[in-house]
């Protein structure tokens, strides 16, 4: 890849200073529209890996929650009696 970036800029060289400064430019706009979205991308990744983080807490909580649940006074389906009539 480098090497064909580096035949496009020699090319570019050899034409007039203006094209090849016009050319340095564009390149130069390029790597900081580049370098904004991977700091946008980062943001991003911070963002969720917090969010990550708190729906994991919020997990943790409600499973020792149901662990420290006392069962209910309500017996099962199978556990209760059949009504008299049966």
């Amino acid at each position: 890849m480098y090497s064909f970036l580096r035949q496009q800029i020699y090319s570019k060289m050899q034409l007039n200073s203006e094209k090849f400064t016009e050319y340095l430019i564009e390149l130069e706009t390029k790597v900081a529209f580049q370098e904004q979205t991977i700091e946008d991308l980062n943001q991003a990744m911070i963002a969720q890996q917090f969010m990550l983080d708190k729906l994991q807490n919020q997990v943790r909580q409600l499973a020792e929650k149901l662990q420290g649940m006392q069962p209910s006074n309500v017996a099962s389906r199978s556990e209760e009696t059949p009504p008299p009539h049966y």
